[in-house]
């Protein structure tokens, strides 16, 4: 069953048309999952082995396997599902092409999505030395899915509660002598309780010198009497997503956390006043480098600090567009970023990260997370 009304996936679909008649495409074969899932409601896992939603003047075609028949008919609003044959020397593209004959496509001016994980290079390869002249429109659906509607904003501020759920089972279990596997798990739980969803990534869990990554990475450790455990997660409800990101203090806090911290707060709220409607990007981005750098820090910040968020599938919660140097897209209300504020200093081995979820309003910014900015101590 859908989570959105056929009025809604109707708008969607209206709107990605008028881009297409836009860019002068006939058709669209999308691959990304989220691309299907926003389109049409789809939800499944099964992208990794080759499916395809074409998008023409016509009902919209998705050619998948028999694997996810079903989920196709359960969860979306597709009525003209095909199947490609699991079989020794399996060729979907080869599938493809005929369904495109079929559908009087074959000839005409074609978009299609290859930054996508849900098109591998070989498939994509052999897709185009099947078709002469398909045009890249990998941007294309991800731009569309940038303004969120009021029913979107709804699962977004409940990802939001989830992730804050997550938040207070972490700080109760941060402490010395506790298992990162417990915290991690009591995250997870909080969230899967309260009727939320696998992140479209793994969340980020890392303590003593592993506090200074910022990407997931297997094993796991007992906090020590003074130590630092970096936490970065989202809360996940329909697929959307509210980020969030925190490092706690186990102990007695180093002077270098005393400095981080103050630098993190101050970065993150520069970075919040300039998140507001027909603002650039990378206004946000040259805030957060203004603060950190004039603290001394610069050496041990990133070189972005933050992207959109929506609905995504795994391997990442993060949409395409990003706060970095001079970032062109511009801001307006509906839009849902998450912001981070990430130092790492090497030499010392020392951690402080602090980030939240915000709505871009008329207003300006909005944050979503009830997650103290200040400097928690476990």
């Amino acid at each position: 069953m859908p989570h959105f009304t056929a009025a809604e996936f109707e708008d969607r679909m209206a709107r990605t048309r008028a881009e297409m008649a836009r860019r002068g495409l006939d058709a669209l074969l999308l691959f990304a999952p989220e691309s299907q899932y926003w389109l049409t409601g789809y939800d499944t896992f099964g992208f990794c082995f080759f499916q395809c939603l074409v998008i023409s003047g016509a009902e919209p075609v998705l050619l998948t396997r028999s694997a996810d028949l079903r989920q196709a008919q359960l969860t979306s609003s597709i009525q003209d599902i095909r199947i490609w044959k699991d079989r020794a020397g399996a060729d979907p593209t080869e599938d493809l092409v005929a369904l495109l004959d079929e559908m009087g496509l074959s000839a005409k001016r074609i978009g299609w999505e290859t930054r996508t994980q849900g098109l591998v290079h070989q498939h994509g390869a052999r897709l185009a030395a099947r078709l002469d002249g398909l045009v890249d429109a990998s941007d294309l659906m991800g731009v569309l899915r940038l303004v969120k509607s009021p029913a979107e904003i709804e699962y977004v501020r409940k990802a939001a509660e989830l992730g804050d759920l997550a938040w207070d089972a972490a700080v109760a279990r941060a402490h010395a002598g506790a298992d990162e596997g417990a915290i991690l798990g009591a995250m997870h739980d909080a969230i899967f309780t309260g009727g939320g969803d696998y992140a479209g990534n793994e969340f980020i869990i890392g303590s003593g010198k592993h506090a200074l990554l910022c990407r997931y990475y297997s094993g796991r450790r007992v906090l020590d009497a003074n130590d630092q455990l970096t936490l970065e997660w989202a809360g996940a409800y329909r697929h959307y997503h509210s980020a969030n990101m925190k490092t706690i203090v186990i102990g007695e806090p180093r002077p270098g956390h005393v400095t981080m911290q103050a630098a993190c707060e101050t970065a993150l709220m520069a970075c919040e006043a300039a998140l507001k409607p027909g603002q650039a990007m990378g206004e946000v981005f040259a805030a957060h480098a203004r603060v950190l750098d004039e603290a001394g820090l610069g050496a041990h910040r990133l070189n972005a600090c933050g992207y959109a968020l929506g609905p995504r599938f795994s391997p990442s919660w993060m949409e395409d567009q990003m706060f970095y140097e001079d970032a062109p897209t511009v801001m307006e209300p509906g839009m849902v970023f998450f912001l981070h504020m990430i130092l790492a200093d090497s030499e010392s081995a020392t951690a402080m990260t602090l980030g939240r979820t915000s709505l871009v309003t008329d207003a300006g910014a909005e944050p979503l997370s009830r997650m103290p900015l200040g400097m928690v101590v476990g």
